[in-house]
C-alpha cells in the first residue's frame, strides 16, 4: 500500500494578482452592471462568469470589482434562494431517483444516489453553519420537486 499519493499537476493555476490585468478595459462599474444584467436574464453565477470570460474577455470579476459574482448578486437581491452547488446536487439526485423508478435493480445507481444525498446533507450542514440556509432547512427527497 502506498503511503503517499502524489497527484498530477496538469491543471492550470490562476496567477496571484492584486489588481485587474492591464489589458482589461472595463471599469468596475461596467463589470458590475454586466453581472446584474446577466443575472436578470436568468443566468446562474457560474454561467455569468463563463459569459464574461468568453464574450467580454474578463478573466476574473473579483480582480476588477473586488467582490465575487455571488456577493454582487446578494447586494442587489438577485442571488438564488439555494446556493448553486446545492441546487445542482439536488437536481442530480432527482434525475437519479427518476432513473431508479424505471430501473429498480440498478444497484450502482442506488449507491450513487446515496453518495449524492450524503453530499447534499454535508453541504446543507455547512450552509446552515455559515448562515446561507435557515437553521430549520432540511433535505427531503420526496418533497423537493421544483427543479425538474
Amino acid at each position: 500500500m502506498r503511503k503517499r499519493k502524489k497527484k498530477g499537476k496538469s491543471h492550470s493555476t490562476r496567477p496571484a494578482r492584486e489588481g485587474p490585468p492591464t489589458w482589461v478595459k472595463y471599469t468596475p462599474e461596467e463589470v458590475e452592471n454586466l453581472v446584474i444584467d446577466l443575472a436578470r436574464k436568468g443566468n446562474p453565477p457560474s454561467m455569468i462568469g463563463i459569459i464574461l470570460r468568453d464574450q467580454y474577455g474578463i478573466p476574473l470579476v473579483k480582480q476588477i470589482v473586488g467582490k465575487k459574482i455571488s456577493e454582487i448578486l446578494e447586494e442587489h437581491n438577485l442571488a438564488p434562494e439555494l446556493p448553486e452547488d446545492l441546487s445542482n446536487l439536488i437536481r442530480r439526485a432527482i434525475r437519479v431517483r427518476r432513473h431508479l423508478e424505471e430501473h429498480p435493480k440498478d444497484y450502482h445507481s442506488k449507491r450513487g444516489l446515496q453518495l449524492i444525498e450524503s453530499k447534499i446533507r454535508r453541504l446543507a450542514k455547512y450552509y446552515k453553519r455559515v448562515g446561507k440556509l435557515p437553521p430549520d432547512w432540511k433535505y427531503e427527497p420526496g418533497r423537493i420537486s421544483i427543479f425538474s
